[in-house]
């Protein structure tokens, strides 16, 4: 299907998204660090899986801030729902790694993506931990505050760090077994519970691989376009399975796709287009 959108649109979107995710990241950072975890209003969603004041304000924000210059877009958030539609849709997750926010680890995001039929069209990610906003137009590279930036051209399994997020949707016994089959393999690994920090991590070239079985489409659509723009390899399902329902996600540095294939392979993946 053609986009309804020329490059100057998509341009136009691309520059206020950035903006908003800035103003919005600041704000619930200054919010959190003038509060304590008791002001937060935590509500529980489910097993470590929380929702606080500060995520429902920043919807609100960015919904704001998106829907306003654009009123004919559609809008899906993590806290509010929404659906897609054929005008194009935003999608957003207004605090990614709300338990980490809540806890005052600075390891959390905001990610707002623009998605038209089956593309990701525009990725923004703030990165709080460095107040620093990561972007990505489809076909345009990827940058960080404005400079580009790009997957590491890691080639030797023993020099690479790998990340691997973990959703209680899915097997742990399976994710202990990744694990120890990447550590035998020679590589460090990491888990931070933040996949739009992960997603940006392989785009600036800090880690070499980023996999999770199990993810919401406003957790990684953002942080996987501007990790594809930057080179990386990036697989996923079909993207109006991921609005649907969610899945996996496997970032990594493209010199290392011999030993990540079989990754690709157990999920059933094909490469990002």
């Amino acid at each position: 299907m053609k986009s309804p959108f020329d490059s100057a649109a998509i341009s136009a979107r691309a520059e206020v998204a950035v903006a908003v995710a800035l103003e919005v990241g600041r704000e619930a950072a200054r919010f959190r660090s003038d509060s304590n975890p008791g002001t937060l209003a935590v509500e529980n969603k489910g097993l470590q899986d929380f929702v606080t004041i500060a995520d429902r304000r920043a919807e609100q924000a960015i919904r704001d801030g998106l829907i306003s210059p654009f009123p004919d877009d559609m809008f899906m958030g993590e806290e509010s729902g929404g659906r897609s539609g054929a005008t194009g849709t935003w999608v957003v997750d207004p605090i990614d790694g709300t338990t980490n926010y809540i806890r005052g680890f600075r390891y959390w995001a905001v990610s707002i993506a623009f998605v038209v039929g089956d593309k990701i069209e525009i990725g923004v990610v703030y990165d709080a931990a460095e107040d620093k906003v990561f972007h990505a137009v489809r076909g345009g590279g990827a940058f960080k505050d404005g400079l580009p930036i790009h997957a590491a051209a890691t080639v030797d399994p023993a020099n690479a760090l790998v990340i691997l997020g973990h959703s209680r949707r899915t097997s742990f016994d399976d994710h202990l077994a990744l694990s120890r089959r990447l550590h035998e393999r020679g590589m460090d690994y990491r888990r931070t519970g933040a996949a739009a920090i992960d997603l940006i991590r392989i785009a600036e070239g800090a880690a070499d691989l980023y996999y999770e079985r199990h993810l919401n489409a406003w957790d990684m659509l953002a942080g996987a376009l501007i990790a594809q723009e930057a080179g990386a390899t990036v697989a996923m399902p079909p993207l109006d399975r991921l609005l649907a329902a969610g899945g996996p996600v496997i970032a990594h540095a493209p010199g290392l796709a011999s030993e990540f294939a079989f990754i690709l392979e157990n999920e059933g993946l094909s490469l990002a287009g």
